[in-house]
């Protein structure tokens, strides 16, 4: 949990400048600069003797032109044998290795595995519970808990990705020759996936039936997953009903995540918000394929574009796609009129506010859908891209 409280206050920091316009949030390039800063600030709020804030940045001011690069590039590796100083750059190298990333059971478990643009796609959600996502209180009143059961969720998420770049129809037999951590791996998805979590909330008092569906929902599209990545790589038949489902489960966690600022809040669930918001992440998840195409392709992923083209074809798969985002654009414009007018104007707003931070469609209502070029040769683009 410490890493979650100096989460919460580097984001608190973050929330704090951006406020002062001396940050700018709206650019992703500048995200790591953000956070750099905003991890600095927080140093230098920290006490050290009798120095106040005009000390340290006079002593900083002084004395850090006189410590080079070259300084920095001897000195960390001596500081990294000795054991004083871990970098990012081998840290991330260690979470990436094949052979030792065991996520839930390695040294990487306790590194915090949630990504920017999840927490920034549940900050959609506060609105709907009556929450400013601009006012810091707000969100960090439950960051600790949502930020815990997302990391959770893409631990596994993660671990179902290696999996699918095993060679072999789905999860094997845990009695076949395969490397500890494809055995730790396999274990993960044979027992009770989410025990951990449901006895985490449990605790809690907040682990309703809604939220353990939802989380067997979650077992449900990885199992998909890995069936119909499995049925691509081996030139099978794909059934469209599978991918239907498949793409409609995949925004589970986001769901579960909405679940818990109802029990958290208190407050009886509204279904209208429900139904609407699930028109509003297929549509997302749909938006993410087509920008993530390609990656998913080099890596086996599930993505409806991939299956569309093993269905219809490459040349018709567009078309059909097309006309399945025209029918839930349909259904999302009228739910979207049952909102409250005021509500519906902030969701909208914030759609715009996502697009600008991402890059891409958020939803229905912003800018043009673009589907890549189809790739109809799987093996030979991953052959021409090593």
């Amino acid at each position: 949990m410490e890493q979650l409280k100096e989460l919460e206050q580097v984001q608190n920091i973050m929330l704090m400048i951006q406020s002062t316009g001396a940050i700018d949030s709206s650019n992703n390039t500048n995200a790591d600069s953000n956070r750099f800063l905003a991890n600095f600030i927080l140093f230098m709020m920290q006490p050290c003797g009798e120095l106040d804030m005009n000390q340290k940045c006079k002593l900083i001011s002084n004395h850090f032109p006189k410590i080079s690069s070259a300084f920095n590039k001897e000195s960390s590796p001596q500081l990294c044998d000795k054991g004083n100083i871990v970098t990012e750059a081998s840290l991330s190298h260690h979470c990436d290795d094949d052979m030792s990333v065991g996520l839930l059971q390695t040294d990487c478990a306790d590194v915090a595995m949630v990504t920017l643009d999840s927490m920034q796609r549940c900050r959609s959600y506060f609105m709907f519970h009556e929450m400013d996502a601009n006012n810091a209180e707000s969100i960090f009143k439950y960051l600790p808990l949502l930020s815990f059961t997302e990391s959770y969720i893409y631990q596994l998420d993660t671990i179902n990705e290696k999996l699918l770049q095993l060679p072999s129809d789905g999860i094997p037999d845990s009695d076949m020759m395969t490397p500890d951590w494809i055995l730790r791996f396999i274990k993960s998805f044979k027992n009770d996936t989410f025990k951990p979590l449901a006895v985490l909330l449990e605790s809690y008092g907040i682990y309703t039936d809604r939220i353990r569906d939802e989380l067997k929902c979650g077992e449900e599209y990885w199992a998909l997953e890995r069936k119909l990545c499995s049925a691509l790589t081996n030139k099978q038949e794909i059934q469209i009903e599978d991918v239907m489902r498949a793409i409609h489960l995949k925004s589970f966690d986001y769901r579960v995540l909405n679940l818990l600022l109802y029990q958290l809040n208190g407050k009886d669930i509204n279904e209208t918000h429900m139904e609407f918001l699930s028109v509003s992440e297929f549509l997302v998840e749909v938006s993410d394929d087509l920008f993530d195409y390609e990656d998913d392709v080099l890596e086996n992923n599930f993505n409806i574009l991939r299956m569309f083209v093993r269905i219809h074809g490459a040349s018709s798969a567009p078309a059909f796609l097309a006309k399945t985002i025209i029918e839930a654009e349909k259904k999302y414009n009228s739910l979207l009129n049952t909102l409250d007018p005021q509500l519906s104007f902030k969701y909208q707003k914030r759609c715009e506010e996502a697009t600008k931070e991402g890059g891409k469609v958020f939803g229905p209502p912003l800018g043009t859908w673009s589907i890549p070029p189809i790739i109809e040769d799987e093996d030979l683009y991953r052959t021409n891209s090593v």
